[in-house]
């Protein structure tokens, strides 16, 4: 089985499950991932969705025997049918998506944790944009998002050179939330998960939907847009649940509907 998938308390996990490879992807699993995203974005029970990786390792990204097999998908492929899919399916779906970084995130495993709303990392995780090394150009949406997250020339420095990135100092230049001390980790990202499943679910996707679209809007635009999505916000339960809740200085219960 090359990737585990859990629904628990509203908190869904998509594990990759190659260890042994470091987890890093070939077809099946590329697959795999598609389907408990699309699995994630339909159930309705599903709050909030958590990626990580079996093992030492987040994802190392792409599984190179396969990718040199000549009998194996050529990288157009690769590219466009397994991994392409997959950051859309991240940027699209109707719930948040952490990524539980547990460990080495290279390549596409990278870029994949890059696209998620949250990255958390453990302190012991490294991130390494990893095709310089093997004459390959950064994919899986890594030339889209690092620049946006630390800058044109950082993420061109990082791209170039391939050079391993700590968690501590990849929080410190804005590529990702928040590094966690390794023997806190697993219970910070289960209290941090729970914590994300019991909050107003279509309010957050309605602010992932504003973020998504400031990338291309202008302010004009964006001010219009915001008025459509908090006139949308404004009509759910959720909010009338929190309102009363602050009303009535209590504590909310929200549905995510």
């Amino acid at each position: 089985m090359v990737l585990d998938f859990s629904i628990k308390n509203g908190v869904a996990t998509i594990k990759f499950n190659r260890p042994d490879k470091f987890n890093s992807f070939n077809q099946a699993l590329a697959f795999a991932v598609q389907k408990a995203l699309d699995d994630c974005h339909t159930d309705s029970t599903v709050r909030v969705v958590v990626l990580t990786g079996e093992g030492k390792a987040f994802c190392a990204g792409q599984d190179l025997a396969e990718a040199t097999d000549p009998k194996g998908p050529p990288l157009k492929s690769i590219v466009g049918k397994h991994y392409n899919p997959i950051i859309e399916k991240i940027r699209t779906i109707e719930k948040p998506i952490i990524a539980a970084v547990n460990g080495v995130a290279a390549g596409a495993g990278a870029n994949i944790a890059l696209a998620c709303d949250i990255v958390i990392a453990t302190e012991a995780a490294k991130f390494i944009q990893a095709f310089s090394a093997i004459g390959l150009i950064p994919d899986s949406g890594g030339t889209y998002f690092l620049p946006r997250l630390v800058g044109t020339q950082k993420a061109l420095a990082l791209m170039m050179t391939g050079d391993r990135i700590d968690a501590r100092e990849a929080e410190k230049m804005n590529m990702i939330y928040k590094a966690v001390p390794d023997d806190e980790f697993s219970e910070f990202i289960a209290n941090f998960s729970a914590k994300m499943a019991q909050m107003p679910t279509k309010g957050l996707v309605l602010t992932k939907k504003a973020v998504n679209a400031s990338f291309d809007n202008s302010l004009t635009e964006q001010l219009e847009l915001e008025e459509e999505l908090q006139t949308i916000a404004g009509q759910t339960y959720d909010f009338r649940e929190g309102t009363s809740a602050f009303l009535e200085k209590r504590k909310p219960v929200f549905k995510g509907e």
